[in-house]
C-alpha cells in the first residue's frame, strides 16, 4: 500500500468497517475481464476466520463463473464524505475501506436458513422474520477471507 498512513492493519477495525458498509463488490474470474457485482452480504467472524455470506438466484453469469473458479475478490466502503477545501482549491473524500480475497463455496441446503439468518442479521436482526418457502429457490454462497487490508481517510471537515 503506498499509504501506509491511512493503512488500517488492525482486525478488529477491518471488521468493524465490514460490519458498518451495506455492500459488497465480489470481483470473479472471466475469460477477458474481471466481472464484479455489487451484492448484499452477511459477515460471521470467528477467532481464525471471517466469512461473508451472499445470497442470489439459482441461475446467472456470476454462478457460472464461481462454479469455473472459485477465487475471488472483495471490497466494500462506507463512511463517505466529501471534504472542500475552497481556500486552495481542493476537495478530497473521507472514507473506510476493506478489500481482500479468498474461495467461494456454496453452501449446502441444510445450512441455508443459518447462512441467511447472518444475513439478515447484518441489515435488521438476526430474528427477523423472512418467508422460508424462498430457500429452495435461492442459492446462497459464502466466502472464506484468505487476506484483508483496510484503508481510511479522515480528514477534518473545516466548519
Amino acid at each position: 500500500m503506498r499509504r501506509h498512513d491511512r493503512e488500517i492493519t488492525d482486525r478488529e477495525e477491518m471488521i468493524e468497517i465490514l460490519d458498518k458498509c451495506s455492500v459488497c463488490r465480489l470481483a470473479l474470474n472471466d475469460s477477458d475481464y474481471p466481472y464484479i457485482v455489487p451484492l448484499n452480504y452477511g459477515i460471521e467472524v470467528t477467532d481464525n476466520e471471517v466469512v461473508l455470506y451472499f445470497h442470489s438466484a439459482k441461475t446467472g453469469t456470476k454462478l457460472d463463473l464461481i462454479r469455473r473458479d472459485n477465487k475471488a475478490s472483495f471490497e466494500v466502503d462506507c463512511g463517505h464524505t466529501l471534504v472542500l477545501e475552497d481556500e486552495i482549491g481542493n476537495c478530497t473524500m473521507n472514507y473506510e475501506s476493506v478489500i481482500g480475497h479468498g474461495i467461494i463455496e456454496f453452501v449446502p441446503e441444510e445450512e441455508k436458513f443459518t447462512a441467511l439468518k447472518i444475513l439478515m442479521k447484518h441489515y435488521r436482526s438476526e430474528d427477523f422474520p423472512f418467508n422460508t418457502a424462498v430457500i429452495p429457490r435461492t442459492e446462497v454462497f459464502r466466502l472464506r477471507v484468505l487476506e484483508m487490508t483496510g484503508k481510511r481517510r479522515q480528514k477534518r471537515v473545516k466548519e
